[in-house]
């Protein structure tokens, strides 16, 4: 069969089978009487095989001696093959994400395109305090829509009293403008990645400000296999305001991991939220945070329903007879900063208490108490 042929027949332009030719790759049996090359069955059958090992990725290289050495086994090439594939469709997804982040902050021109490279550049950058720095520009580009104030464990981490190392004068952020907003899952990736504290401080103070979304990609922060990851995403719904927050948080009550509950519990108390009560009475007695559960605890009890309700629940945990003193101590600390008759009474009980330092403390918990 003359080489036109072949090419109509298999796909393979007469061009690229004269390169298979030099190669030593595949080569004609044969010549016709005129001087053109003329293919066998087996040359074709060879075209065919060279094709299909094409279609996998492997360069003419590998299809010689995948073809021609018999030590050349399958495993190795296939397992480059694969390596070299996830690595490329990594790189691929890592493009896509970046060019999705561009397109959503709508960019005007190219000079807006290269600002908010530079500014996701920095968010990833090694050093901490180009990331703290791209951290607060995003703050600071916050629309006035969402302009809610650092919480002061977020304060406190992005203050100047503690600052990371600075950044270098080079950094791509120091040429940000402040107008430059900042995709919000840019900034959730970041947050839930921050080994740093002060940085980390930094990103939740600017995510607090960003705007919509943020919640509900925190909340598939909650699902990582990973519990530091997990930890960090609860801390940050915490510093969001909003009912959407509220609402991820109060799914985080139920969450398999014992920090996230105790997370979610704390900042829903602090949000007079009662759902939060259960956590936080076990955390009392089980000695976990149990000072901020119950300070936490004081907050929904300032409605007179629900301090009758979180004393009852209270005071069932003391009858049930089998606390430790150092339980009965904690829950009488709890019981102090409960309003109303029942806790008064359930403190009165356990002046009587049988451990003397349970009775000390209740009774000077008693005096300090207001009266109802």
């Amino acid at each position: 069969m003359l080489i036109g042929e072949v090419a109509r027949r298999s796909g393979v332009s007469a061009r690229m089978l004269r390169h298979y030719e030099a190669l030593g790759l595949v080569r004609p049996s044969g010549r016709t009487g005129s001087g053109y090359r003329e293919y066998s069955g087996a040359d074709i059958r060879r075209i065919f095989h060279v094709e299909s090992l094409r279609s996998l990725g492997l360069s003419l290289r590998e299809i010689r001696r995948a073809l021609d050495e018999p030590g050349c086994t399958p495993s190795a090439l296939v397992g480059d093959l694969i390596r070299q594939t996830r690595e490329r469709l990594a790189a691929e997804t890592e493009l896509l994400t970046r060019l999705r982040r561009i397109d959503a902050v709508d960019p005007a021109g190219w000079e807006d395109v290269l600002r908010i490279v530079a500014l996701l550049q920095a968010l990833g950058s090694p050093s901490p305090g180009a990331r703290q720095h791209a951290a607060l520009l995003s703050a600071s580009s916050a629309g006035p829509s969402s302009s809610a104030a650092p919480s002061s464990s977020a304060a406190s981490s992005a203050s100047p009293a503690s600052p990371a190392p600075p950044a270098s004068p080079a950094s791509p952020a120091d040429e940000v403008p402040v107008e430059v907003p900042v995709p919000v899952d840019a900034l959730v990736e970041a947050v839930l990645n921050e080994t740093e504290p002060n940085v980390a401080g930094a990103l939740r103070w600017a995510l607090a400000r960003s705007g919509d979304g943020a919640p509900a990609l925190l909340a598939e922060g909650l699902d990582s296999p990973a519990a530091a990851v997990r930890e960090r995403a609860v801390r940050a719904l915490a510093e969001l305001p909003g009912p959407e927050a509220t609402a991820q948080l109060r799914r985080a009550l139920a969450h398999p991991d014992a920090v996230v509950r105790a997370c979610a519990a704390l900042e829903l108390g602090a949000r007079g939220a009662p759902e939060a009560v259960p956590t936080l009475i076990d955390m009392i007695v089980e000695g976990t945070q149990d000072t901020d559960a119950a300070d936490a605890l004081s907050v929904p009890a300032s409605d007179p329903g629900t301090a009758e309700r979180i004393a009852a629940r209270l005071l069932d945990r003391l009858a049930h007879g089998a606390a430790a003193p150092p339980v009965r101590s904690r829950l009488a600390q709890a019981l102090a900063a409960v309003p109303g008759p029942t806790a008064t009474r359930a403190l009165v009980g356990l002046t009587h208490d049988e451990h003397r330092t349970v009775a000390l403390t209740a009774t000077y918990l008693l005096r300090e108490r207001t009266p109802d």
